[in-house]
C-alpha cells in the first residue's frame, strides 16, 4: 500500500464507522464485531447516531 493516501489505520476507522452506521449506532454490536473496548464502541456509536440524525447536505 505504499504511495497510497489510505493507511491501514484510516481503513480500520472507516470500516468501524461504516459498521456503526449500518448497525444504527449500537455500541454492543460494535464491541462484539470488532472486540473494541466499551469506551471505543460508545464513541463510534455516538458519532454514528449523530450522522444518522443529520440531514444530508445537497451536492455543490
Amino acid at each position: 500500500m505504499r504511495g497510497l493516501a489510505a493507511t491501514i489505520e484510516r481503513l480500520r476507522i472507516d470500516r468501524q464507522l461504516e459498521e456503526a452506521l449500518a448497525a444504527g449506532g449500537d455500541p454492543l454490536h460494535l464491541a462484539a464485531v470488532f472486540g473494541v473496548s466499551e469506551d471505543t464502541a460508545i464513541r463510534y456509536a455516538t458519532n454514528a447516531r449523530i450522522l444518522l440524525q443529520t440531514p444530508p447536505r445537497p451536492p455543490h
